[in-house]
């Protein structure tokens, strides 16, 4: 990403919160076959002062990738949006594009196939918490395990990142508040990410 000082995230507590808010993850790796990415969701592991993350590949995509042979990228995307110039003061012509992005670099370990299992219990567990009538796969622990072995499981302590959250610092502040409010009808994640950062603890 571009290196901006005034955007960059530096606090892995606030990487953290990101990914937890965001976990569709985008994971890239640069193979002897050339570039390959695949999409897949990611669950912090709490536990742990790292950011460490786990996630599972649907196979082949683990041979594809070369998976735990190298370093790979996993980029989490937080809320992101389009801010026109209309929003800023008259004859401000040029438009931007606002967001929370960060990039995790790791080399992935391969979990077993009874971790990755109790992996893929923990997420569907996690994404079924808030559902209505939430199933687990401990319902059917043997049918759930069969289907489980056509996925790869994986854990991959974060190396290094570089993040950022690109929202308006360069504005004044009338201007950051014109767009947290025009974003507040259309992307209010955007619109607090933004209102969380222009804090007066914060600006100061």
């Amino acid at each position: 990403m571009r290196h901006t000082p005034a955007y960059l995230m530096t606090d892995p507590d606030e990487v953290k919160r990101l990914i937890r808010n965001n976990p569709w993850a985008t994971f890239v790796s640069a193979t002897s076959n050339g570039l390959v990415a695949s999409h897949y969701p990611v669950l912090l592991e709490e536990d742990r002062d790292e950011i460490t993350i786990v996630s599972h590949f649907g196979r082949p995509d683990e041979t594809l990738h070369e998976l735990g042979s190298h370093e790979i990228l996993v980029i989490i995307q937080g809320p992101h949006d389009y801010v026109s110039p209309s929003w800023y003061a008259p004859g401000d012509l040029v438009p931007t594009w606002n967001h929370v992005t960060a990039h995790l670099y790791g080399t992935p370990e391969i979990l077993t196939e009874d971790e990755n299992y109790g992996m893929l219990t923990r997420l569907t567990e996690h994404f079924e918490q808030h559902q209505p009538g939430g199933r687990q796969l401990g319902e059917d622990e043997q049918g759930t395990r069969r289907i489980a072995k056509g996925t790869v499981g994986l854990r991959m302590l974060v190396e290094r990142f570089d993040a950022r959250a690109k929202l308006s610092q360069n504005k004044k502040p009338h201007i950051v508040e014109n767009v947290i409010a025009h974003l507040e009808e259309g992307n209010p994640s955007l619109a607090q990410e933004m209102r969380r950062t222009h804090t007066p603890a914060a600006d100061g």
